[in-house]
């Protein structure tokens, strides 16, 4: 076969097969938002148990998501990925039902309703491991080289739409709150989170070729885990995940308690707060997304450092609000904060799709999933710093917007040390390519071109 007939032979995913793949992310945070949202204010406020509770929960799925290597691995060394997506989703729509009905059953016999949704969290941590790094490695592999960096704009975007969409939803529709209605608004979340996975993934990853990479013996895992730990990019760019992740995520767990004991909101508008915040996200990503990508306005070193000290300045004034009482205008600050964590998150996720490709050859999903499992690492511990950092602050300050205040300013500390470490990690360059996708794959670069 002529080179010309292999370019020939190369089919890569389409701007459709993108966005739907992207629904995809859109089902997995339709999920999760649930459970970091939803159940952990219901644990909180109406069943008034420790924010560290929840926090071990959600601690537990991320902690399980320390597999997502193996994942990546396993999708590294061939067959069919969808199935891993399709099953991962199933494990995680079981898994996020499991959980709300562990916090109903918590209300009368709260021993049964913990082992049940431990079960339940450590289920979600499996089923979105497997599909999320199967879904990533399938857009790092599948994508042609100019269009990875707006591939995972696109699908990142619709994960925080279905967030925000389904946060403001069953926030909507959770008031006046009971069991019952908790139970059968999860229940069609999940359930119609399934099926958008199925529909989204059928047919699609067999509608794309790839150039042949040889018949050498696959890697070894953990040889091939090592391997890529040992070149100097991935290491580092692994050390800033952890790092600016546990900052994202130390507040997800007590933003929603805090709105309610500080801010006296109701269930459904503190979940509603949560809509609005990934809406923030979603303007984020798309403010980025466009002026980088499209208009070429700033780099991906400029947009993470700009949004990890816009989300120091949020925290901070999120931390001010509380000392004015109910009156504040804690929503928007909350808006503020989403929109600058958006633009850090796509511009993290743009120098995640381009390293993904760099180094050693077929290892793109080994790389993915040592990020996330950085990530989902980070997650965890943030999350039960966070928790457990407010609980610590209630029992020793009197004032409990005081307490809260401590946490939220520590956590925009973590993000100003981010941006300091974001100015050796991250490449000033813009997330586009400079060569055509043929080029790129005739010439068997597999990697995110760009130009400085």
């Amino acid at each position: 076969m002529t080179a010309s007939d292999a370019q020939s032979s190369i089919r890569t995913l389409s701007w459709l097969s993108i966005v739907r793949l992207g629904l995809v992310q859109t089902a997995l945070g339709a999920i999760v938002v649930l459970t970091t949202s939803t159940l952990n204010r219901l644990m909180v406020v109406e069943l008034a148990l420790p924010a560290v509770l929840p926090g071990f929960l959600v601690a537990l799925h991320y902690g399980v998501q320390i597999t997502r290597p193996n994942w990546g691995y396993r999708s590294d060394a061939g067959g069919s990925r969808t199935p891993w997506i399709i099953g991962g989703v199933g494990a995680l729509a079981l898994g996020g039902f499991a959980a709300a009905l562990g916090v109903v059953i918590m209300e009368s016999a709260f021993a049964w309703g913990l082992v049940l949704s431990i079960v339940a969290y450590a289920l979600i941590g499996v089923g979105v491991g497997a599909s999320g790094t199967s879904l990533l490695a399938l857009l790092a592999t599948a994508t042609a080289p100019r269009r990875r960096a707006a591939a995972a704009t696109i699908t990142w975007m619709m994960m925080i739409a279905g967030i925000a969409i389904t946060a403001a939803t069953v926030g909507a529709f959770l008031d006046p709150y009971s069991p019952a209605l908790l139970l059968k608004i999860v229940a069609i979340v999940v359930g119609g989170a399934f099926l958008a996975t199925c529909l989204a993934v059928v047919g699609v990853e067999r509608s794309v070729t790839l150039p042949q990479r040889g018949d050498e013996k696959p890697t070894p895992f953990f040889e091939g885990l090592r391997e890529v730990w040992a070149e100097p990019k991935a290491r580092h760019f692994t050390v800033f995940v952890f790092l600016s992740m546990t900052a994202y995520f130390m507040q997800e767990l007590i933003l929603e308690p805090y709105s309610g004991l500080v801010f006296a909101f109701t269930p459904g508008q503190s979940t509603s707060l949560s809509g609005a915040q990934n809406g923030g996200v979603f303007l984020g990503m798309l403010t980025v997304g466009i002026a980088c990508t499209g208009l070429r306005i700033g780099t991906l070193r400029f947009w993470v450092l700009a949004g990890c000290l816009a989300s120091a300045a949020a925290l901070a004034l999120i931390a001010f609000l509380g000392q004015l009482g109910p009156t504040a205008p804690l929503v928007p600050a909350v808006v503020f904060l989403g929109f600058a964590n958006g633009a850090f998150a796509v511009a993290a996720i743009g120098s995640m799709m381009q390293l993904a490709g760099e180094g050693r050859s077929s290892r793109e999903g080994t790389r993915m999933g040592l990020w996330g499992a950085a990530q989902a690492i980070a997650a965890g511990f943030g999350g039960l710093l966070g928790a457990g950092a407010v609980d610590v602050m209630r029992a020793t300050m009197t004032a409990t917007a005081d307490a809260f205040a401590v946490v939220f300013v520590a956590e925009a500390g973590l993000f100003i040390l981010s941006a300091l470490l974001a100015l050796r990690v991250v490449d000033g360059v813009y997330p586009a390519a400079s060569r055509t996708d043929e080029d790129a794959f005739s010439s068997g670069d597999l990697s995110c071109a760009t130009t400085s």
